[in-house]
């Protein structure tokens, strides 16, 4: 049953969702995927069989407005590297149409194992500071298709917008952080606009799904953390780029730590 407090607590996240994906180019999806399985507990359904493939396909919904909203503010700020996005786009829309249409023959908590480990993993690293090598540049055409392929992948099953994979790797290959970020936001739109389509797809026909839903994406909740999303990115990115590269790194760190640590307690829990 939806109530006041429900929606008013969805649309208080959401806008945290927002202003995160605009500061770190991360999509939301660290916030929403773990808020949208609370909504489904909330109508007695969390555990229902495709409960984590219902949060992600609804994440990738949510996130194709909220990655807009955030790419078109780095864009004005300059921060988006579209050469960049050229070579990875072709490879991440491949990767997440083809993760998004094997997703339904994953089993559920392994996906929620994944997404923590994943994130603990890189929340480690970007605590740590490791600097890369001043030597390192950014692959060639082939090599930029080929991560974004992976990222693809990945992303489609984890839910997030690729920011906590393109990220790191950007920075990795000697990106300005602020830059790394303008372009993650920016390539996070085709990579949750395909996560929607194949989870809609994916979900076609499938068995016990909450009223409202169109195959694996929650329609009521796309509804209400969108609008969110919408508003509140843009602020993100004003911060973002108010703040030194080290705090930045060290944000996004703590951000991932945090999720990692509650879905890691919510899979033991369970």
């Amino acid at each position: 049953m939806w109530t006041f407090e429900t929606v008013a607590v969805m649309l208080a996240a959401g806008s945290l969702a927002g202003v995160v994906a605009g500061m770190f180019g991360v999509g939301g999806g660290t916030i929403l995927v773990p808020l949208v399985l609370w909504v489904l507990q909330i109508q007695g359904v969390e555990w229902f069989a495709y409960a984590q493939h219902t949060a992600v396909g609804t994440s990738f919904a949510v996130m194709v407005f909220t990655s807009f909203s955030s790419a078109l503010s780095q864009h004005r700020k300059g921060a988006v590297d579209w050469k960049i996005l050229k070579s990875m786009i072709p490879g991440v829309l491949l990767g997440v149409t083809a993760g998004a249409l094997v997703s339904r023959y994953l089993p559920n908590k392994g996906l929620q194992v994944f997404f923590a480990l994943f994130a603990a993993v890189i929340a480690v690293r970007s605590l740590a500071g490791i600097k890369p090598v001043p030597s390192r540049q950014l692959p060639g055409r082939g090599g930029l298709f080929g991560a974004g392929g992976l990222f693809g992948l990945l992303s489609s099953w984890i839910g997030i917008g690729g920011g906590s994979l393109t990220v790191p790797f950007l920075t990795f290959c000697n990106v300005p952080v602020h830059r790394a970020i303008g372009t993650s936001a920016a390539l996070g739109w085709p990579i949750a606009l395909a996560g929607a389509l194949g989870y809609w797809y994916a979900g076609i026909g499938a068995q016990g799904l909450p009223a409202g839903s169109a195959g694996f994406v929650y329609l009521p909740a796309v509804a209400v953390l969108a609008a969110a999303t919408l508003l509140s990115a843009p602020l993100g990115v004003r911060l973002s780029h108010r703040l030194p590269a080290a705090r930045l790194k060290q944000g996004f760190g703590i951000l991932l730590l945090l999720i990692a640590l509650r879905m890691a307690w919510k899979i033991v829990a369970g």
